[in-house]
């Protein structure tokens, strides 16, 4: 496996450098224009931004609230999201935004689908650091490990104890893309007793083996759910990553859930995550099944 991941990470390098400035909000160039907002009724900004215990500086959070929360006293289910300028606003993303809250106001209409997502700010240039929870000497320091302890020990507690939450580890889910598809990845294995539901977009797994020796030895709890995602024109490694990783979570006894979408003509971006994310909320919260790789 080793020659396999120097293979992808020499063919992945550039593309990921690319990609990355892309999840990086850079300041407009002279003349410019400023881009709307596109972010619905549903999104809240948290200011002044949470300050967590392991980070360097303080978190900016964006919340997504059912459409129906203001007006009674239901709990709901949460889903964590790294990235968070990406997933609602095109004025605060780089390269497009997801959709989250338009994706998630129409599953709630349709079909009763109600979920509070909490979008996590990444911190720009340090974004490539504290995304990476695995020993990487090219992109030192290798900030992730600290950063999904502060998403437990700080931004969930803070959560739970601001919104109405469902809180166990049944409705708790986490999800990303790219390194932030690594770090999904991590946090379901690190912290199973937190969260059931992994969303792992377009995953970084070349960063380090270290992911698949984890999901090899570790045996995820009953019920857990992992969702993986690849474009087909992100590469052949990149997808032969995905079904190793696919196959290995699914060799243990009394397995975890897996979902494993490969769509040839995707690519690595926002436009290809946003197409994929109705049907991956849909499967990871019991609402139904999405296109899948057997």
């Amino acid at each position: 496996m080793m020659a396999r991941i120097r293979l992808a990470d020499a063919l992945m390098l550039p593309r990921f450098l690319a990609v990355l400035l892309s999840c990086v909000v850079l300041p407009l160039a002279a003349g410019e224009a400023v881009r709307p907002h596109t972010a619905g009724p549903g999104v809240r900004v948290f200011t002044p931004p949470l300050r967590m215990p392991q980070s360097t500086f303080a978190r900016g959070l964006r919340v997504y609230l059912p459409p129906g929360y203001a007006r009674g006293t239901q709990r709901y289910p949460v889903l964590y999201m790294f990235d968070g300028q990406n997933l609602f606003d095109a004025a605060t993303s780089y390269a497009g935004e997801w959709g989250v809250d338009e994706a998630l106001d129409r599953l709630s209409r349709g079909e009763g689908l109600d979920v509070i997502v909490v979008g996590i700010d990444h911190g720009n240039a340090l974004r490539i650091h504290e995304l990476i929870p695995y020993m990487n000497p090219r992109f030192l320091p290798n900030a992730g490990v600290a950063f999904i302890d502060d998403v437990v020990h700080a931004i969930k507690p803070f959560v739970d104890a601001n919104y109405r939450t469902l809180p166990d580890r049944g409705h708790t889910a986490i999800a990303g893309s790219s390194l932030g598809g690594l770090s999904a990845d991590y946090a379901i294995h690190r912290y199973p007793q937190v969260f059931s539901m992994a969303g792992v977009f377009s995953p970084s797994y070349w960063v380090s083996d270290e992911a698949f020796a984890v999901a090899g030895r570790t045996r995820l709890p009953a019920g857990s759910r992992v969702y993986l995602f690849m474009g087909g024109k992100e590469g052949p490694e990149s997808v032969r990553a995905v079904e190793d990783m696919a196959r290995l979570l699914r060799m243990h006894p009394g397995a975890a859930e897996v979902r494993l979408r490969v769509v040839p003509e995707a690519e690595h971006n926002e436009a290809s995550w946003r197409e994929a994310f109705p049907g991956a909320v849909r499967w990871l919260f019991g609402r139904g099944g999405d296109a899948a790789t057997p």
